[in-house]
């Protein structure tokens, strides 16, 4: 595999597309409002992530921020049916609840192998037609992001990711090839565990939100790490990420013993978060 370059934490150039993206993104689910939306633009953030839970004050900052700053914006609209004939209304509907033409992005959720024809054909189709500009899967199956980077065809990978969670730095990253699909990590921390001073290992400081998007984007394959701020000051906490920039050694190290105690105490698993929110990894925060 090439080597990257780690996180520059201004604009990156995602994978195999032209498009330029903040390495912080924004996800819908989480409840930060559409002032706080605007604000974030105004500070860099152009990656907005339209998934699971799609809240209406999310929507209308997309919406209105897309009147005037659409080609500054990297926009991705999530489909996870497994019919294929549902994914055209499904992405037409969310492009008019976005008042956009055209998606940046067009995520095939949660295929734990490759999408099979009958869905890869109509995404395809939805992208000569000009609906998106390229397609984007996520997957819980590490071992299926390999098959995933040999397809020319899908531009991007969303990839669960974290200090409790590392496996993608062996079962991933480095099997992406030599000309790599963007990499869009999520669930930097671990649904809040990595937050949590009653799972932290004694004697070692309790990560800060911010503590777990910079160890995610200190990994030279990720491009992109996905924050769900539910407020503004959880907003400003991710957005320091960016301030305070790249982990050193000794930081690295403090978040894996972090991790890995925090793994040890919950199990594979983690709580309290709704299974649909597992399922699809929805829960980026």
């Amino acid at each position: 595999m090439l080597a990257r370059m780690a996180c520059d934490w201004n604009k990156v150039r995602i994978g195999r597309s032209e498009l330029r993206a903040s390495p912080l993104g924004l996800g819908s689910s989480f409840g930060v409002a559409s002032p706080d939306i605007e604000y974030a633009f105004e500070r860099g953030i152009n990656y907005f992530y339209w998934g699971s839970y799609r809240r209406p004050g999310f929507g209308k900052a997309l919406r209105g921020l897309a009147r005037t700053q659409r080609d500054r914006m990297v926009i991705v609209v999530q489909s996870y049916t497994r019919a294929a004939a549902l994914m055209r209304p499904s992405l037409r509907s969310a492009l008019r609840r976005l008042a956009i033409e055209q998606a940046d992005f067009l995520l095939l959720g949660w295929w734990n192998a490759h999408p099979p024809a009958r869905i890869m054909d109509v995404a395809l189709r939805l992208r000569e037609e000009g609906l998106c500009r390229h397609i984007m899967v996520s997957c819980h199956n590490r071992l299926a992001f390999e098959q995933f980077a040999k397809n020319p065809d899908i531009t991007a990978i969303m990839v669960r990711y974290n200090a409790a969670h590392p496996g993608a730095e062996t079962e991933v990253f480095p099997r992406l090839g030599d000309d790599p699909p963007g990499v869009i990590a999520y669930t930097a921390t671990r649904w809040g565990d990595l937050l949590d001073p009653a799972l932290t290992p004694a004697g070692e400081p309790t990560p800060r939100a911010s503590d777990c998007y910079r160890f995610a984007l200190g990994h030279p394959a990720v491009e992109v790490c996905l924050s769900g701020p539910a407020d503004r000051a959880q907003l400003d906490e991710a957005l320091s990420a960016l301030d305070r920039g790249p982990m050193s050694a000794d930081e690295l190290a403090w978040m894996r013993r972090v991790g890995a105690g925090v793994k040890q105490r919950t199990g594979a698993n983690s709580g309290p978060v709704s299974l649909v929110d597992r399922l699809m990894g929805a829960h980026t925060s």
